[in-house]
């Protein structure tokens, strides 16, 4: 009986990587390769819904005691969690499913299932979250240590200019600023626990058999054939948008936001977003309302729990903001994001630049406003705004009048930046939809991945049924 390639999935069991890896899953199973996806145990209860994709779920334990999973640093606990008590159950589970697991796929920060897949003797793929241009940054972190970029001598040079220092020996890449590669080349720490994470996280895909993005050959080409000399089997997937089933949410979705939407005019609406992980001081919140109140534009902003400073929502917004901002702005803890952003009212979207969004934004042709303050989003924002001409910059010190002028000049379209950012963003769309679509080139690299995960499992089988001949 012929056997299928059995794919296990694992992803750092947060939104971001939880969210790629899923719709990797589904794109995976429908082509014929059997699927297991595992969660943690603590997110395996909070995703129940999303065992109706049609292949199998299983869980492994975090180690995370609850004090921890509420601390304000839980995600560096979370992560030292999984790699202290994390590798030996997944490769338990990697040894008991049926039928055999042919491959392990790993979103980044779950470097450890690496090992996990060398003990069961099976071959390891990583699915990277971020884009090319993102990976390759993160890549480079190490060699601009090495070189005395980073760590800063002092915090002076936070401000200083130096963070515009130019980068133009990143090969497949323009000219660079410094501060433009990612947020942990800013820290003061020689030791920083954040950038050495990073770096090995990143560097230890070279272990795998390949490396999978989120990404097609048309954005991002220079920094993939540059990409190719070090990593021979890079897989070009994305955007993952493109996969039917809709997204999955650790927080309740709010429906109601779409009827809200439904009653606005085409593309009058400015979606507002950062993600599942930004934390914002009420500082910023402030200046972050009142120039969405300033602005005159309706707006829908997700202010999930968590997002301010204090374990924060909704709560935190500015007294007299909801007043002032009357009937044209709608509140939701949590959205449908991928729904919001193809919604025929939505003409903009302000975002963290953080990647998922960033291609789903592209995928729905919706131009962005980008305020990036994390990681990878830095050089997805400088990609977005100069490379692929689809975003306005706000300044890293958020300013009501910035932000006001910034969603005004999208909205109302009247200027020839916003009608070139308008165009391009359609160009995106369509080269996106292009990609994704039978005989694109991330269909075909997705039938390439299926294809090797065959012929591996082929020669695996073959390597346990034929005797050696000595």
């Amino acid at each position: 009986m012929e056997r299928r390639a059995h794919a296990m999935l694992f992803p750092f069991p947060c939104p971001g990587h939880i969210n790629p890896t899923l719709k990797l899953a589904d794109l995976l199973h429908a082509r014929g390769v059997h699927v297991t996806f595992v969660n943690t145990e603590h997110n395996h209860e909070r995703l129940r819904r999303e065992r109706r994709r049609g292949f199998r779920f299983e869980a492994v334990p975090d180690g995370l005691a609850d004090e921890d999973r509420v601390a304000p640093d839980r995600t560096v606990r979370l992560y030292l969690s999984l790699r202290r008590s994390c590798g030996p159950p997944l490769a338990e589970l990697a040894r008991r499913l049926v039928p055999p697991v042919t491959c392990v796929v790993l979103s980044g920060l779950v470097s450890f299932a690496l090992s996990a897949a060398e003990e069961v003797g099976v071959p390891a793929f990583v699915l990277w979250g971020t884009s090319a241009c993102g990976f390759v940054g993160t890549l480079r972190l190490r060699e601009l240590r090495q070189r005395g970029y980073t760590p800063l001598n002092d915090e002076s040079y936070l401000t200083n200019g130096y963070l515009d220092t130019p980068i133009d020996w990143i090969a497949g890449m323009p000219t660079l600023r410094l501060g433009d590669i990612s947020s942990f080349v800013r820290t003061l720490d020689p030791q920083c626990f954040a950038l050495r994470v990073e770096e090995d996280e990143a560097n230890s895909c070279a272990r795998a058999r390949g490396v999978i993005l989120n990404t097609f050959e048309d954005l991002e080409h220079d920094v993939l054939a540059a990409l190719r000399d070090e990593f021979p089997r890079v897989y070009t997937i994305g955007p993952l948008a493109a996969a039917a089933a809709g997204a999955l949410s650790l927080w309740e979705e709010d429906s109601e936001c779409v009827a809200w939407l439904d009653a606005q005019a085409d593309g009058s609406v400015l979606y507002v977003s950062f993600g599942s992980l930004a934390v914002l001081s009420l500082e910023q919140v402030a200046e972050l309302a009142w120039g969405l109140a300033a602005s005159d534009r309706p707006f829908l902003w997700a202010v999930r729990p968590g997002l301010v400073a204090g374990d924060r929502g909704a709560d935190a917004l500015p007294e007299g903001f909801l007043a002032a901002t009357g009937g044209r702005c709608f509140i939701a803890e949590w959205c449908a994001q991928e729904q919001v952003l193809r919604h025929r009212a939505v003409g903009g979207f302000l975002t963290h630049s953080g990647w998922n969004s960033t291609a789903e934004s592209i995928w729905a042709g919706v131009p962005m406003v980008c305020w990036p303050g994390f990681a990878d989003q830095y050089i997805n924002c400088r990609y977005a705004c100069e490379e692929w001409g689809i975003g306005l910059r706000l300044d890293e010190a958020l300013r009501r009048e910035q932000v006001a002028a910034h969603v005004e000049e999208l909205m109302a379209g009247g200027t020839d930046r916003a009608r070139e950012m308008r165009r391009c963003a359609a160009k995106w769309k369509a080269a996106a939809w292009k990609a994704t679509a039978p005989g694109g080139s991330s269909c075909e690299s997705l039938d390439r991945l299926v294809d090797d995960l065959r012929l591996w499992e082929e020669d695996a089988e073959l390597a346990t049924a034929t005797p050696l001949i000595r």
